[in-house]
């Protein structure tokens, strides 16, 4: 048996314990691991830098090594995600409908745990203490499948995990990490899991997920890539578009919810681009854009290559954007919908009908108006973190929390009726 299904197997036994388990003793447990996260930090720390090490030595792009990137700060970050989702109300039980039948029969509909989930994820270590906590909560265990970029980092949080399960009294199980392994066969078993792993969640790049989606026999939710989109309307103010493009393409360019392509409108391009480019420009990201963009680009001094068909639909995850001109928000919509990846989408225009025809037109999981794309994130929207930003439409979507991780099921009290 390979280690994927005995882990699988091992956690499949957990989860029957911990789907009844109080609501207190699973938030001592998530409580307990954020205070180990602390306690070891300077371990944690130390693993890391050894992924970064090799990081480094395979060539992996900044943007990448940023979301590898563990320090004290970030740490920090995750043990106050974990206590966050601690003190969240327990989805486990929630009454979400009832009635009685006209035979006397009562029904009422309750959330209940999916059992085990698995994750499979790559050089993001801070996806191994989310998906545990929120797993946790929401009264699953817990299959986790990092990449080999942050081995050492993920091995490290997850001791912390089942340590913090033990210390609750709760079964350590309920938590597995599986390793990396060179064949791939581990994931493999992950995919074909059936009957023992509930819902597998891929979060990575296009080919991890196409990879899980394409060869899973066992549910899988698609968490998307983020090809996301800025349009600046004709009505845009100059001020907010630039600090809306800036933050959406630069603060952090290697992740999902980081803008890869700008929308203008034709007639507003040299009132709006050239500031806009400019900064972007300063800021050390690569431009390509259509004609029109290309010759507002070079009358205010601003380098632009050649966009082509294949720049309008590219995840960068990198200091890098596409510019393309539109004829107004019904054009914008168009190109969204045809490009977009339904991640996260926004508007930037002081036209309240043209805000209200992008948020309605727009097929995305988050859609903004005045505001940029990078706050589509679990923490952000009040879940303390998220297992995945889900880009489909069955089940769940956009990021995704502690609830979402529940089903539902019927429980009927009757007193001897019969049909």
């Amino acid at each position: 048996m390979s280690e994927a299904l005995r882990k699988a197997e091992l956690a499949r036994e957990a989860s029957r314990v911990i789907s009844r388990a109080p609501a207190a003793a699973r938030s001592r447990a998530i409580e307990a691991a954020a205070g180990l996260i602390e306690a070891r930090a300077e371990a944690i720390c130390a693993a890391n830098a050894a992924d970064l090490r090799r990081a480094r030595a395979a060539g992996m792009p900044a943007p990448l090594q940023d979301r590898l990137l563990l320090d004290g700060a970030r740490l920090g970050s995750i043990a106050s995600s974990l206590r966050e989702i601690a003190r969240q109300d327990d989805p486990v039980g929630r009454v979400t409908g009832g009635r009685t039948l006209s035979s006397g029969v009562r029904v009422e509909q309750l959330r209940v745990p999916l059992g085990v989930v698995a994750v499979i994820y790559e050089a993001r270590p801070n996806v191994t203490a989310d998906a545990f906590a929120l797993c946790l909560r929401s009264g699953n265990a817990c299959v986790l499948k990092g990449g080999s970029a942050a081995q050492d980092s993920c091995e490290a949080i997850v001791d912390c995990c089942r340590d913090a399960l033990a210390e609750a009294g709760l079964p350590a199980d309920a938590a597995q990490y599986v390793p990396d392994d060179a064949s791939h066969s581990e994931t493999t078993a992950l995919l074909r899991a059936n009957g023992l792993v509930d819902v597998l969640v891929p979060r990575g790049g296009a080919s991890l997920i196409r990879h899980c989606v394409e060869c899973a026999t066992v549910p899988v939710i698609e968490t998307g890539t983020g090809n996301c989109h800025v349009y600046l309307h004709e009505d845009a103010d100059v001020e907010k578009a630039v600090d809306i493009v800036v933050n959406a393409k630069c603060s952090r360019p290697g992740v999902c919810n980081a803008a890869e392509s700008l929308l203008v409108d034709a007639c507003a391009a040299r009132r709006l681009l050239p500031p806009v480019l400019a900064a972007l420009s300063e800021r050390g990201v690569e431009l390509v854009g259509d004609a029109l963009a290309r010759e507002v680009a070079s009358g205010a001094g601003v380098s632009m290559g050649e966009a082509t068909e294949s720049d309008w639909g590219s995840e960068y995850l990198d200091l890098k954007m596409s510019v393309a001109c539109v004829d107004g928000v019904e054009a914008a919509i168009a190109h969204v919908n045809r490009y977009g990846t339904g991640h996260s989408e926004a508007i930037v225009s002081e036209s309240y009908a043209a805000c209200e025809a992008f948020l309605a037109g727009v097929d995305a999981a988050a859609v903004y108006a005045n505001a940029s794309t990078r706050f589509t994130d679990g923490g952000v929207f009040g879940l303390g973190g998220e297992i995945g930003i889900s880009t489909q439409k069955l089940h769940a979507r956009g990021p995704m929390g502690a609830e979402a991780l529940t089903t539902t099921k019927y429980v009927l009290r009757g007193d001897g009726q019969t049909r």
